[in-house]
């Protein structure tokens, strides 16, 4: 074979092998991120287990049974012998009127029976003696026994112009003072009864009170006291929403609240059910950061995962249970990979990103 064209293979056989050198290093390697895909900076957050949910609300605390007490009739107050925050016992005057005129009115009525009592028995003689005639008895008798009822009525009257306290309590408000002209069932006191216990009412959201039932426990904290903790109980939740604020009513009994003052600010956690949104199952339950949680529609939402080894997001749907804290619960999601939070929102599906130092769990 002639030098030159043996040459010329040689020279073609390594520029062969130069190119396909190049292409193999201008090929990313397989699992490899794309260098020309920027990538997103997010931030990320481990995933928790949550066997069970449980609700955070702050109420005021309160006496179960509020009663606005006030005189069944007008008339002048001749005192209110209690202030607001005193405690009282059952059967104590708390106020009364001025009863003189009240009192000359029951003396009246009862004059009024008395002679209504003589009419009628002075007829019924005269009846049975063929005098007076039975039109003529039964109109007695009535008459009678209306003198009788406006003697009652009048001595209802009476003992109403006194208020004593229906049971032991506190005096929650005071809105008057000896001396002012009432009106007919005006309120004079707010009493809280401690018959039935102290209460902490709270509004929560629809979401939340689905999930509260009577009887669900509850933890109790007032800042007044520190760290203590008082043990409750879930006794009412409210049918319907509060036409201004759109929360639902629930009320804690509180153990040894009647014995707490009236208004305390308190926290509650409520050990809420997690069936009703999941199913019925509370297996499968994770909480994650609220602000990992994005958009979605009723009871789903979407969320992203961080594969470590491709750093790539990884979108899921996932079923919404409940709130704890500043976590949401949802289903549908492990825990062997961490969820994506801050930049979230600039993500899709397989989308490369980039985590911050700070931030890898």
């Amino acid at each position: 074979m002639p030098t030159s064209a043996y040459q010329r293979r040689i020279a073609a056989a390594l520029l062969s092998t130069t190119l396909l050198a190049v292409a193999a290093c201008g090929r990313p390697a397989q699992g490899a991120p794309t260098t020309s895909e920027p990538a997103v900076s997010v931030r990320v957050a481990p995933v928790t287990s949550a066997a069970d949910a449980t609700i955070s609300a702050t109420g005021t605390l309160g006496a179960k049974d509020e009663i606005p007490l006030a005189f069944k009739i007008g008339g002048v107050v001749s005192s209110v012998l209690v202030d607001e925050g005193v405690r009282v016992r059952a059967g104590q005057r708390l106020a009364a009127l001025d009863l003189r005129e009240i009192d000359a009115m029951v003396a009246k009525a009862s004059l009024a029976a008395d002679k209504a009592r003589r009419d009628a028995a002075r007829i019924d003689r005269l009846y049975h003696d063929s005098v007076a005639t039975l039109s003529q008895m039964q109109d007695a008798t009535t008459a009678r026994d209306a003198a009788e009822a406006d003697l009652n009525a009048a001595r209802v009257n009476r003992e109403f112009a006194v208020i004593v306290a229906p049971s032991d309590g506190v005096i929650l408000r005071r809105t008057t003072n000896a001396g002012a002209q009432v009106a007919s069932g005006t309120q004079i006191l707010l009493f809280g009864s401690a018959a039935r216990g102290a209460v902490l009412r709270v509004g929560l959201a629809d979401r939340d009170a689905v999930r509260v039932h009577e009887g669900d426990r509850a933890t109790v904290s007032f800042d007044a006291y520190g760290a203590r903790e008082f043990a409750g109980r879930v006794r009412q939740v409210g049918a319907s929403a509060d036409q201004k604020t759109g929360t639902y009513m629930v009320e804690i009994a509180v153990d040894g609240g009647e014995t707490l003052p009236s208004g305390l600010v308190g926290r509650a956690r409520i050990g809420a059910r997690t069936t009703a949104l999941s199913g019925g199952a509370r297996n499968g339950v994770v909480a994650i950061p609220a602000e990992s949680l994005g958009e979605g529609a009723g009871t789903t939402g979407i969320v992203f995962t961080l594969d470590s080894i491709s750093h790539r997001a990884r979108r899921h749907t996932v079923t919404l249970v409940g709130v704890d804290g500043d976590h949401v619960l949802v289903k549908g999601l492990d825990d062997s990979a961490p969820v994506i939070t801050a930049g979230a929102a600039w993500l899709s599906d397989s989308a490369r990103v980039q985590v911050s130092r700070e931030t890898r769990p």
